[in-house]
């Protein structure tokens, strides 16, 4: 039928969505960096968002983990409103996972000592439990064998894929991925990015920063563009890569064409 709606966008539509973000505006001083960001992210859901620096993209994501404070709007993960004045943020924080671009690993620590830190220190699992928990997340990011070693002996790829570990043990609704592969050199990027696959075929719920044009194109649902601190565009990857509407858009993926060539 003309017109029809893909099935698997129509499922995301009828759907509630895990993550409703609405209105969201966020200054630093005079400076608005986020501008009434309307964005509803469903179960299972990999949406991805790009645009150029300085957009609010970043922001937008420390937003929806409390690591920034919003200016105003609010954000609401599986029907509890974390911008909340008494909202729980070590509750908020297990329930929204965040990797980063720099990993943040303890360097004193074991891998799996990173991994089960949180889980001791904020959720008060005994160690048993902890490392049980901790195992199987190094062994879902295919680290099992790293569980001993400290971040020092890995490679960049094997900690930010420690990094993902500590946040999947914590077993959260979302999580958020921080321009994942920026710091890695280029031979390492492809395991992080596989691993992100994985998860995404488990049927995690993710939120990705990214310049990885060609992960977004293949693995993405959802393709939001931000620029100057609003959704300027969004579709799915084929329309907004194949088709984009907007000059902005068709502006920056042209320039990004032309730095990949």
């Amino acid at each position: 039928m003309a017109g029809a709606m893909p099935a698997r966008i129509l499922e995301y539509v009828m759907a509630t969505p895990i993550l409703q973000i609405s209105n969201l505006h966020k200054s630093y001083g005079s400076t608005a960096v986020l501008k009434g960001i309307d964005l509803d992210v469903h179960p299972g859901e990999l949406v991805f968002i790009i645009g150029p620096s300085g957009s609010g993209k970043s922001s937008l994501l420390r937003c929806c983990n409390r690591l920034e404070e919003s200016t105003s709007g609010s954000i609401v993960v599986d029907g509890d409103d974390i911008t909340a004045p008494r909202a729980d943020l070590n509750r908020i924080r297990q329930n929204i996972g965040m990797v980063f671009q720099h990993f943040n690993l303890y360097r004193h620590m074991t891998v799996l000592g990173n991994v089960t830190l949180a889980l001791r220190r904020v959720q008060k699992l005994s160690r048993a439990d902890a490392d049980a928990r901790g195992h199987e997340a190094l062994a879902r990011v295919g680290l099992a064998e790293k569980a001993t070693a400290y971040p020092d002996a890995l490679s960049g790829g094997q900690q930010q894929r420690v990094g993902i570990a500590r946040s999947l043990a914590l077993r959260p609704k979302v999580v958020l991925f921080d321009e994942p592969t920026s710091a890695l050199d280029p031979e390492l990027v492809g395991s992080v990015l596989n691993v992100m696959r994985e998860l995404k075929d488990d049927g995690m719920t993710m939120m990705v920063v990214s310049h990885e044009m060609g992960f977004a194109r293949s693995a993405a649902d959802r393709v939001v563009f931000m620029d100057g601190g609003v959704v300027v565009e969004e579709g799915t990857p084929q329309a907004v890569f194949g088709a984009p509407q907007h000059p902005r858009t068709q502006s920056f993926l042209s320039r990004m064409t032309e730095h990949a060539a």
